[in-house]
């Protein structure tokens, strides 16, 4: 990790004595459309990129593109800046460039890290040209849902008491809305469907959602249904059973082909085609509000009950069904899963599967061509006429296949077939790690944002791991810890992967962050879900959706988390939304910061700089040119005065900055507040556990 506070006192330490002090503060730029015109540029089109400098401060800028220096001239100067520009004239693959800035006798250089005396060309910014990733995701606000436990609004399609088996126990139908998740929960069913998806969407617009992610809707035995079964049909037990005939098992049978009901429901091809009519209406209705709708692409592994597998046999004996590779040896999905021993047919249970689970086989993508084209053509069935979702969020992306090279193919292909299908779908990829490679232009358009946002939060404001699995105090408050992350992360992004980086607290894989609050490690099984309630400190979330609305990137909120849901690590995490039991003052305040994220173009699309940081406190600004914003984060019992050279955000002296939200322990205020800044320094008294957002607009 680079060690930021070393470099800026090397560069304190240069300037000290040379004639011409260069202002190290106020150097800047990035790859917003003040910095890079055009943000997205096509092939073999020009390119002007600019930087910023103190007003008369430096003697010469010069730009380095690929190890080739060019000097850059004076474009434009402000009552602040100047700016100094340079045409690329033609870009025709990647180009890697910083800045190089002299004054006096001090050179220092520039690039996604800042301003440092030894450069570091991992940190470099990149130009990709063709790389577009659809504007509508930029900055906007997604809400992701977990089916099962948001919305029962067809009690019809209700999974049933032994209506099959699920990893060795019969399932269970859950009639009391309010209960909390069991240990064991994948065979517990509440009902949630997409009609209560679609029952809610007047409350998903008026809270300000413009995307909503839905976790997996295919067939698929779980309530989690990251298991699918059949990838061309929304579960009907979402969607819609019109021919219900069967029974259930009855006393201790385990024997899934002995679960007519089961069968009937989930391979009758009318109650499939009925659910995919449901889908197609539901997208209809999202789109008819102004937002969008993503599905989860689970393609690196599918489910024992998958009709390609059919390790159950239910699909064995079916009409209009072929055999599973499981049952024979002759079946036209044998080569979709790797089989360890070749001599076991009928009924074959050597498939490889993920991480050892045969409930989840892995695919077999290398050695069947069958099975990628079958998988490249559910990607664009999706996103196409009739059925038109706008993108897709793709479960553990980068292990797709056996190997990294594969990987990397195999998502250059996914992306020239979805976008040629639907040039506005957006690729999102859950990741864990470094993505630079992955969001190079050819492969995602972006990330679920735990490297770069989730971690770095959640230990600032909580010292908690983002299971509740450990508790870290020289986490808890250390600004370098923090803006270290969080330069060195955001580096591995294009800008305009970085404003479309999906920022969630909480998720269906990891602790509710209300709970994170509580800076207690547990699970379910070792406290209790009770303790996943106690000792939460709302003002502290409070902080962390500001942080989340006002930081880079596509804010997006767990189902509930506005409701003020709290759970541990899943299954807890997966309790259902409170209806009538809401937190009204979280949903309020969820509202309110949504307009501030929403009304402000330079926290949708604008440059972010950090202003000043201690323990327990950092404060950071975002601007365009016409904007600025301050955000302060005082995670400290106690109130405190904090002083910010709001000039390096565009902000003259003199000039008035207009408080919009401030959030406290007890609640949050919107009543405007003005302030004045004096001698270049905007002085704030900001109270204990508080978040505070001014705004500024020229």
């Amino acid at each position: 990790m680079v060690d930021y506070k070393y470099n800026v006192n090397r560069v304190i330490d240069y300037v000290f004595n040379t004639k011409k002090a260069l202002n190290f503060d106020v150097l800047f730029a990035d790859g917003t459309d003040m910095y890079r015109q055009p943000e997205e540029p096509e092939v073999g089109s020009q390119v002007k990129l600019r930087f910023r400098t103190q007003l008369n401060n430096v003697d010469n800028v010069y730009i380095v593109c690929n190890g080739e220096r060019h000097l850059m001239t004076l474009d434009e100067s402000d009552e602040l800046f100047d700016y100094y520009a340079y045409t690329i004239p033609e870009v025709n693959g990647r180009v890697d460039y910083n800045y190089e800035i002299q004054a006096g006798n001090v050179t220092c250089y520039y690039n996604k890290l800042g301003a440092q005396m030894n450069l570091n060309h991992d940190y470099d910014f990149q130009i990709m040209p063709g790389y577009k990733v659809p504007d509508w995701a930029k900055g906007a606000v997604f809400y992701q849902i977990f089916v099962d436990r948001f919305c029962n609004g067809d009690t019809s399609n209700d999974v049933l008491d032994n209506e099959y088996c699920y990893i060795g126990e019969g399932t269970r139908r859950i009639t009391d809305w309010d209960k909390l998740p069991d240990s064991m929960d994948v065979r517990c069913f509440y009902g949630g469907d997409l009609q209560g998806v679609m029952d809610k969407l007047d409350y998903l617009k008026g809270l300000g959602v413009d995307v909503i992610y839905l976790n997996p809707i295919f067939v698929s035995p779980s309530n989690h249904k990251y298991d699918i079964q059949d990838y061309d049909y929304v579960d009907p037990h979402f969607g819609k059973i019109v021919h219900d005939e069967g029974e259930c098992l009855q006393g201790d049978c385990k024997t899934n082909k002995e679960s007519t009901r089961y069968i009937d429901r989930v391979t009758n091809k009318e109650n499939l085609e009925a659910s995919n009519e449901l889908f197609i209406r539901l997208v209809e209705e999202v789109h008819k509000r102004g937002m969008k709708i993503i599905l989860d692409g689970v393609f690196n592994h599918c489910g024992s009950f998958n009709k390609w597998l059919d390790r159950e046999c239910i699909y064995e004996n079916q009409e209009g069904y072929e055999k599973g590779a499981y049952v024979d040896a002759q079946s036209p999905y044998r080569s979709f899963f790797k089989f360890q021993d070749p001599w076991k047919w009928p009924y074959n249970a050597t498939y490889n599967g993920w991480w050892g689970h045969d409930t989840l086989p892995k695919l077999n993508y290398e050695e069947s061509d069958k099975l990628y084209e079958y998988i490249m053509r559910i990607g664009e069935k999706w996103v196409s006429a009739p059925y038109n979702a706008d993108g897709w969020r793709l479960d553990v992306a980068a292990d797709i296949g056996y190997s990294e090279e594969y990987n990397h193919k195999f998502w250059r292909d996914f992306r020239s077939r979805v976008k040629a299908a639907n040039p506005n779908a957006i690729i999102l990829a859950e990741h864990y790690g470094d993505p630079k490679s992955w969001l190079m232009g050819d492969q995602w358009d972006t990330v679920m944002n735990y490297d770069a946002f989730m971690e770095p939060i959640t230990w600032f404001l909580t010292g908690v791991e983002k299971h509740s699995d450990e508790f870290r105090g020289d986490l808890l408050g250390n600004p370098d810890a923090f803006t270290g992350a969080l330069r060195h992360h955001m580096s591995r992004f294009n800008q305009n992967s970085l404003e479309v980086a999906m920022n969630e607290l909480s998720n269906h894989d990891h602790s509710r962050f209300l709970t994170r609050t509580n800076r207690r490690v547990g699970r379910t099984h070792t406290l209790g879900a009770q303790a996943a309630n106690e000792n939460i400190n709302k003002g502290v979330f409070r902080e962390a959706v500001v942080f989340q609305m006002t930081w880079p990137g596509a804010p997006t909120i767990y189902y509930g988390d506005e409701a003020g849901l709290c759970g541990w690590t899943d299954p807890d995490n997966r309790r259902t939304y409170p209806w009538g039991r809401e937190d009204v003052e979280l949903i309020n305040f969820h509202r309110d910061m949504i307009k501030v994220h929403k009304d402000i173009h330079a926290l949708m699309r604008g440059s972010v700089m950090f202003l000043y940081a201690r323990y327990k406190l950092v404060a950071y600004g975002r601007f365009t040119k016409d904007e600025a914003v301050v955000v302060i984060l005082n995670n400290d019992y106690e109130e405190t005065r904090v002083d910010l050279h709001v000039r390096r955000l565009g902000v003259p002296d003199g000039s008035r900055m207009t408080r919009v939200m401030l959030t406290t322990e007890e609640g949050y205020d919107t009543d405007e507040v003005e302030y004045f800044v004096k001698n270049n320094t905007l002085s704030v008294n900001v109270p204990k556990i508080s978040a505070t957002v001014l705004y500024y607009k020229k």
